[in-house]
């Protein structure tokens, strides 16, 4: 057994199962893999691991199993050995173990056409992982880990709340941003991803969807201003962190330099386990592509033309049809371009609902104004070698405006 401290949440207890897991193989590459990518060039602060997310995650999972299960209402046994609840936090435990290098930086350049959440099933069904179960797991079985981990509820024996243990791990509530924001936002030495936790964790409650008559985590109606903290400080983190402008500059270079060179991450899990932050690094540094070097000795391209933050389809439609011609006259290696886009919550896809006190339920996107009114993220970047920049900035406007 294992008991770690964690800067975010304090002491973080593991049992037999989760100590195995942390011990083994697929988890410590974590600690080879920086959260936030190549960020820390921006905010110096950044240099934390998917490994620590990863216990973050896996001890959030056993506090909201525990804030839905003391519910009244609740289909979930009460209880550390629960198997539910011990299912749960191994889950959270193993969910970003198929990320590579650099964390979301380059995640599309895996080799079979894969991407990192197939590889983290793939890495859940090695051998070791499916020795340390067999000890340890106690009832629980690798193949239900990866059903929570792909939402493939109707494998796992017909459990009518394997719903509401999928979405502690992958929801508009789920453990994941829970901890990655407030983790962030504390290496970064910003104050955006900071929210109401615990407010948030008195306020949740487990409800049956009266749309798709299945359970799902809600909230009480006090807890709407909480939920909203929560995607707001998402949303801030994403336009100020996650979206900045020499972050997204670094991993422009880090994916043109890995595609001149035919470098895909392996789709063979043993092969993926040799890579990390510090291999990719090495062979960089060992490269005279000026694009490692804008990574290595921190010269990146300069921004020539930025949209603006909220481009609306039109909009977006008309920049994207410029491209072409812009690649043309400059040729496509001398533009590196961006698209910056995310929605801060997706409450419309994803219904969370509300709990009035009379009992009626009312989605999240109808009891909030804030969240009525939250438009989405989408912003374009244009980045050329400093001597081209005016020329083609210049080109910009005179087919775009000024964005």
């Amino acid at each position: 057994m294992l008991s770690l401290r964690d800067p975010v949440h304090g002491f973080v207890h593991s049992d037999r199962l989760e100590a195995a897991l942390v011990n083994s193989r697929p988890v410590q590459r974590l600690r080879w893999i920086r959260q936030l990518g190549l960020t820390s060039f921006v905010y110096p602060g950044a240099e934390h691991s998917r490994f620590s997310h990863a216990l973050g995650a896996m001890h959030l999972a056993g506090r909201v199993y525990d804030a839905l299960a003391a519910r009244r209402t609740a289909p979930l046994p009460l209880g550390a050995e629960a198997k539910e609840r011990r299912l749960t936090r191994a889950a959270a435990l193993l969910h970003d173990l198929g990320h590579a290098p650099f964390s979301h930086s380059a995640e599309e350049l895996f080799a079979g056409g894969i991407d990192h959440e197939e590889m983290t099933r793939r890495l859940v069904r090695t051998d070791e992982i499916r020795e340390i179960f067999a000890r340890w797991g106690d009832g629980i079985d690798p193949e239900e880990v990866v059903a929570l981990l792909s939402g493939d509820h109707a494998s796992l024996d017909g459990d009518p709340i394997a719903r509401l243990l999928g979405q502690i791990i992958s929801g508009e509530l789920d453990v994941d941003k829970m901890d990655y924001l407030q983790r962030d936002s504390l290496f970064c030495g910003v104050r955006y991803g900071t929210y109401d936790l615990d407010r948030l964790l008195e306020t949740m409650v487990p409800l049956v969807d009266p749309e798709q008559g299945t359970w799902g985590i809600g909230v009480d109606e006090g807890g709407v201003h909480a939920l909203e903290a929560l995607v707001m400080a998402r949303y801030y983190m994403f336009t100020q962190v996650y979206f900045n402008a020499t972050g997204k500059a670094m991993e422009l270079h880090l994916n043109a330099w890995l595609l001149e060179n035919g470098i895909r991450w392996p789709d063979d899990p043993e092969a993926f386990l040799a890579e990390d932050d510090l291999t990719t690094t090495n062979a960089m540094r060992a490269s005279g592509s000026v694009h490692a070097r804008a990574v290595v000795d921190r010269e990146h391209f300069p921004v020539a033309f930025e949209t603006k933050e909220h481009l609306a389809p039109e909009e977006k439609e008309r920049f994207e049809e410029i491209l072409p011609a812009l690649g043309g006259r400059f040729g496509p290696s001398s533009l590196l371009i961006s698209n910056s886009a995310k929605d801060p919550h997706r409450f419309d896809a994803k219904p969370v609902w509300v709990r009035k006190p009379d009992g009626r339920l009312e989605r999240m996107g109808d009891a909030s104004q804030f969240i009525r009114h939250l438009a989405r993220i989408d912003r374009y970047r244009v980045y050329t070698p400093p001597e081209l920049r005016d020329a083609v900035r210049a080109e910009i406007l005179e087919r775009f405006g000024s964005g």
